[in-house]
């Protein structure tokens, strides 16, 4: 009977150590991010008070890095108390397009918060993506908006001191004023930290007497708080979109500096001023000075500054800029058209004279350019900045235009393809096809071609309507889109068959 019972017991583990592999096997093969397409995203989406979705293309190279620190991070929200919900969408297939344009998808991965059945879309994440930075930055969004400041020691826990944090002071919890405060922070909450308190005397700075209602702004530069006393909704965030600005942005590496992303931001149109300095100089204090005052001055306005003074970020700066090391220290503007300015070597006392030139016109425009080619006899013609505006607008003809690097591996497999283009064109005195060594140049009409990667082409036709390329890379191609969009009569092309094989497109 002993032996009866010792077997039973053996059985009974072996059964109950299989059960606990199995479920720990299901719990390893489970998938925890949610998968979405066109069927289903909406449906799916309008259930849940907060979901985190990843608009993605299977072929991107940061997505596939993503992809197991996202399921990672889906793993333990999953758990989290309350538990957070995370999706994927394949924002690349056609189906799916739809989608992605709906949403303003510009690049992959974009990540975006839905709340409230996807009637709220939170504007995209842009911080670290490794699964315990997800997971900070998610469990932060779960809870409200808001947090109640009581005590001194309570605001020293959630004030970052080297962030900016934005606090509201009532004389109670209720009414007109601090609901639209509520709203704000709902509205904005993934950009900015808030709070709200009933006693000004526990805040770490500005007037503490104050009752309320009012905002307060806490910055970790310049006079270090605002206070803001217009409730209305758009007030306030054109309130704190004015002040949660340093009058100089110092660069740094940190990718998620949101002053550094704001400054170089194509919706920052203002003009931009960046001053860069060899730390180590001896002129660098006196010169990060008389920048400083300038800044202050103008703060405000229409203009941005940022300063850099250290070693990698002048490397990372200058190349940037299309600037030489030699040139340091220098003064370096250019305005939102694309018009640049640079004081070379620049001196102390030359700091605010030279300003001051270029704000009253009289500073001569600095640009990059080569030299006109003496001879361009090769199919594809070459353009540089001090003929461009001549060859491309002024010409009257079809072009189509490369901006290309000397060094890029696709633009060097594309040549020898835009030479049979240019050939197939040589008889035809109304369609040029140009390459433009986008290294070597500054690119004019910076704000009409958008050159963000190499090689990038455009057709301008002839009556200066510009065209982003972004079909095939074939000869057949290009000389088809070229004949879809050309205004001038149209020629015979030759397509390298035989004569009686030539189509007429």
């Amino acid at each position: 009977m002993a032996l009866t019972l010792r077997g039973l017991e053996v059985c009974l583990v072996v059964v109950l150590l299989s059960t606990i592999c199995k479920i720990q096997a299901t719990e390893e093969g489970k998938e925890f991010v949610i998968t979405l397409d066109h069927s289903n995203f909406t449906d799916v989406v309008s259930k849940y008070d907060f979901i985190f979705v990843e608009f993605y293309a299977p072929s991107c190279g940061f997505c596939k890095t993503l992809a197991p620190e996202y399921e990672k991070a889906a793993s333990i929200l999953a758990k989290h108390d309350p538990p957070a919900t995370l999706a994927k969408v394949n924002a690349f297939e056609d189906v799916n397009k739809p989608i992605a344009k709906l949403y303003k998808i510009r690049g992959y991965p974009t990540l975006k918060i839905f709340r409230n059945g996807g009637k709220i879309v939170q504007k995209e994440y842009n911080g670290p993506r490794k699964a315990d930075d997800l997971v900070k930055y998610v469990t932060k969004q779960l809870g409200p908006a808001s947090i109640e400041i009581k005590t001194a020691d309570d605001a020293a826990t959630i004030i970052d001191e080297n962030k900016s944090f934005i606090v509201g002071v009532f004389p109670e919890f209720s009414g007109e004023e601090y609901e639209n405060f509520i709203k704000l922070a709902e509205n904005l909450r993934n950009d900015h930290s808030f709070g709200h308190t009933l006693d000004a005397k526990v805040l770490p700075r500005g007037d503490l007497s104050v009752k309320g209602p009012i905002i307060r702004l806490l910055k970790p530069f310049d006079e270090l708080f605002a206070d803001f006393e217009d409730f209305d909704l758009s007030a306030m965030e054109k309130f704190i979109e004015k002040e949660d600005v340093p009058s100089v942005v110092v660069y740094t590496m940190d990718p998620g500096n949101p002053y550094i992303n704001k400054f170089f931001s194509e919706a920052n149109q203002n003009t931009k001023v960046t001053m860069i300095l060899d730390f180590a100089n001896e002129n660098a204090t006196a010169l990060k000075s008389k920048y400083y005052d300038i800044a202050q001055l103008l703060k405000g306005g229409k203009i941005s500054f940022l300063y850099s003074d250290l070693e990698p970020n002048n490397e990372r700066l200058l190349k940037f800029s299309k600037l030489d090391k030699s040139l340091v220290p220098l003064i370096y503007i250019q305005k939102s058209g694309g018009q640049k300015y640079l004081k070379s070597n620049v001196e102390p006392d030359q700091v605010v004279p030279w300003f001051k030139k270029f704000l009253d016109g009289k500073v001569e425009e600095n640009v990059k350019s080569q030299a006109i080619p003496q001879e361009n006899n090769e199919p594809v013609k070459v353009v540089v900045y001090k003929n461009f505006q001549d060859m491309v607008f002024n010409s009257g003809k079809e072009v189509l235009i490369e901006f290309y690097a000397p060094w890029c591996g696709h633009c060097k497999k594309l040549a020898p393809i835009l030479d049979e283009v240019a050939i197939s064109y040589e008889k035809d005195p109304n369609v040029l096809i140009a390459k433009f060594d986008a290294t070597a140049n500054d690119i004019p009409s910076s704000e009409k071609f958008k050159v963000k990667g190499y090689p990038t082409m455009y057709f301008i036709s002839s009556t200066k309507q510009i065209l982003k390329y972004t079909g095939g890379r074939t000869k057949e191609d290009i000389v088809n889109f070229i004949e879809e969009h050309r205004q001038t009569e149209k020629t015979t092309i030759s397509m390298g068959e035989s004569p009686s094989s030539r189509d007429e497109l």
